[in-house]
């Protein structure tokens, strides 16, 4: 199965914000007895590299990714630790193209029929969603899956425990992305057995929509 396969598989690609990177580890564990079995480890700390080596490194089931990747110097970065996808917020064109020639899954964020045309020219037919919510959510994508029928999105921010599985209900969404599994202030508490129960619950949720049983 390769990784954009995987992704949709699992249904969720967890977006994990880490300011130590001791924390990762247990934190993946965590989510794995969960049965989520991807993490994107976000850039918006100084952590972000090594946490990233250590889940590559000693937790081998988790299919780890960089995400809030908005330079080519962190894609490279987050690559070298051993990031096996990149997520983008937005369409960086260096950054899409460093990763198509390189062999990297990339899911820029696109939002706009423009963006997503300059996505598809790169090859790419998976794109991020962001901020969703904002954006006109599934409204939005389901009005963008008519001229661009071979894209499918993951869709983030104003994505939930509560709607996470009308979200993946629909025919144009091939995964959501969130943090609600596995918040900052459960990491930073060590409440892993909180983040096994919420990941456990959304891969209830998101199986209950894909099966058309909400």
């Amino acid at each position: 199965m390769n990784i954009m396969d995987r992704l949709a598989a699992t249904g969720i690609v967890p977006v994990v914000v880490l300011e130590n990177a001791a924390d990762a580890v247990p934190t993946a564990r965590a989510m794995l007895a969960g049965g989520v079995d991807v993490m994107e480890i976000t850039f918006r700390t100084q952590a972000a590299a090594d946490a990233i080596k250590a889940v590559s490194g000693q937790v081998p089931d988790m299919l780890v990714g960089a995400g809030t990747v908005i330079t080519l110097a962190q894609c490279k970065r987050a690559v070298e630790m051993g990031a096996r996808f990149i997520v983008s917020p937005g369409f960086d064109e260096e950054v899409v193209r460093w990763c198509v020639e390189n062999d990297i899954p990339v899911v820029p964020g696109c939002v706009t029929p423009t963006e997503i045309m300059s996505a598809m020219r790169l090859g790419l037919n998976v794109l991020k969603f962001f901020p969703a919510g904002i954006y006109g959510g599934l409204a939005a994508m389901k009005a963008l899956s008519a001229p661009f029928g071979q894209v499918k999105f993951i869709p983030t921010g104003g994505v939930n425990g509560d709607n996470c599985g009308e979200y993946i209900s629909a025919p144009f969404i091939h995964a959501v992305g969130g943090s609600w599994v596995c918040t900052k202030a459960d990491i930073a508490a060590h409440n892993f057995d909180r983040i096994t129960s919420l990941c456990a619950a959304a891969v209830r949720n998101l199986q209950k929509g894909k099966n058309g049983c909400l």
